[in-house]
């Protein structure tokens, strides 16, 4: 169980998911997790002020990493507490790196890799990302080994 920060000005906008109150977080969060390709996951979802909590069960190590990346690439989420268990086999966690001004998927395959790679990065945030060119500033990638 972790903490994961994320860039509070960056990511796709939801409409009222952080309103003081918001009765229908869990199901906006779900509503997009689902949105973004990722299917309908056993998994609650709460809001805290600008922080999401996650719980349930998953049946892997990546499918829990690409719903804590849906739930924190989200304007104004600047925290994801993950709570999520992992019912399939142990792996290692992927990194995750967040985009720079200027980054293009080369560039952090050529961090991440020493060279570019692009396409095992775009292959590793997919569904979430549908073209390898549609990334932006302050959005969290995964970074598998």
């Amino acid at each position: 169980m972790s903490l994961f920060s994320f860039v509070k000005e960056a990511g796709e906008k939801l409409i009222d998911l952080l309103t003081p109150g918001n009765a229908n977080a869990e199901e906006q969060l779900k509503k997009h997790v689902e949105s973004v390709g990722l299917g309908n996951p056993n998994i609650s979802a709460t809001v805290e002020g600008d922080k999401v909590i996650l719980k349930g069960e998953v049946a892997s190590q990546e499918e829990k990493e690409k719903i804590i990346l849906a739930a924190g690439n989200i304007e104004g989420v600047a925290g994801v507490d993950d709570q999520i268990t992992v019912t399939g086999p142990v792996v290692a966690a992927a990194r995750f790196v967040t985009v720079k001004k200027g980054d293009t998927l080369s560039a952090i395959a050529v961090v991440a890799y020493g060279k570019a790679d692009y396409n095992k990065i775009f292959e590793a945030n997919k569904p979430m990302l549908k073209h390898p060119d549609k990334i932006y500033p302050g959005q969290v990638l995964r970074i598998p080994d």
